[in-house]
């Protein structure tokens, strides 16, 4: 394989100048340009991008934490993630959680595995980590951004949605359509974005005077089983007899419809049922799932743009605000108070 000193040697140049012609960075006459170009092309020379950067003490690469591979909400944001790195001429390097020990310990072992491998900058996605722990990974490594979290230590270093906004969007949505009777699958406790948007969903139905009874509320863990076995708990409860179900993401909403199909129940006309995130199944169950749109693609590309900023000196646009909507489809029907939702969204 060719090198720069054989591309050099074959010019009748310098080292320094064929490095100037090869890189397009520096001043170098047009007619050695071209025998430098010429040199290479009869060489079959291709630069190297691991030197390129070692020259510069970067190592071209970003990291990025998720907590697991799978599933249609994480991959999503790895394909933005990785689309902008190469539009940068930059490369991703990913880690989830896996292992031994429980989701924060994961956590901080896939961060430490990014870190080991000279990343310039880190993108974190991760619920089971704290406060704390944030606040000494910035301090190993201050070009670190947090995807759909916030922190006080580092606000400007955080991208995500308003998800107490969208839980009240969640809520109108149902009040909007009549409904007033509402069963809910919420995510894990230990999520902030899930206890967020389901205070935002329960502050929102108070403030017209509905309230979730207890027995009508569960607890899934955002993946297709726990949606099944949450809302199969609801029809066990009889809760399932509400003429509403809100799921706190998609996933869990579309184990719910199968769930209800199996026990006769159909969506809408029984039960409607309003779901979080728009992931991309979204459209594919029957019916289609009327649901949240958080725009967590958006969030991820500027939180890309942002370490490349911060790592490179490059200077591109990135946006801070991300508003979650609501997405109408099949799954959301009128339900039995169509007059109070008119006088209340009037």
């Amino acid at each position: 394989m060719a090198t720069l000193a054989d591309v050099a040697r074959r010019a009748g140049v310098g080292l320094a100048t064929a490095s100037r012609a090869i890189s397009g960075r520096g001043s170098v006459a047009p007619q050695t340009l071209a025998r430098v170009r010429e040199a290479a092309a009869a060489l079959g020379f291709t630069p190297s991008k691991v030197a390129r950067a070692l020259s510069r003490r970067t190592s071209d690469m970003i990291g990025v934490y998720v907590p697991s591979f799978s599933g249609d909400f994480y991959g999503p944001v790895l394909q933005s993630v990785d689309a902008e790195l190469r539009a940068a001429d930059r490369h991703l390097v990913a880690a989830n959680g896996c292992g031994g020990g429980d989701a924060r310990r994961q956590a901080l072992d896939g961060i430490r595995f990014l870190m080991e491998r000279q990343c310039d900058g880190l993108l974190v996605m991760s619920n089971a980590l704290v406060e704390d722990d944030f606040v000494a990974l910035w301090h190993e490594q201050p070009r670190l951004v947090l995807l759909n979290r916030l922190s006080p230590a580092q606000p400007e270093h955080c991208f995500g949605t308003d998800h107490r906004l969208a839980g009240r969007l969640a809520a109108r949505a149902l009040l909007a359509r009549g409904h007033r009777e509402i069963a809910c699958v919420a995510g894990p406790h230990s999520a902030p974005d899930n206890e967020e948007r389901m205070a935002g969903f329960h502050a929102e139905l108070a403030a017209h005077g509905v309230h979730v009874a207890p027995a009508h509320q569960v607890e899934g863990d955002f993946n297709l089983p726990g949606g099944q076995a949450a809302a199969a708990e609801l029809l066990r409860r009889g809760a399932l007899r509400c003429t509403a179900l809100f799921c706190a993401n998609d996933l869990m909403a579309m184990a719910a419809i199968s769930v209800l199909a199996h026990a006769g129940l159909r969506v809408p006309q029984d039960v409607s049922v309003l779901g979080y995130d728009d992931s991309v199944l979204a459209t594919y169950t029957a019916p289609a799932l009327t649901t949240v749109r958080v725009p967590i693609r958006a969030a991820a590309e500027s939180a890309c743009r942002f370490l490349l900023d911060q790592c490179y000196g490059l200077a591109l646009p990135v946006e801070r605000e991300f508003p979650p909507e609501i997405v109408w489809r099949e799954s959301l029907a009128v339900g039995p108070h169509p007059a109070l939702a008119l006088e209340t969204f009037a």
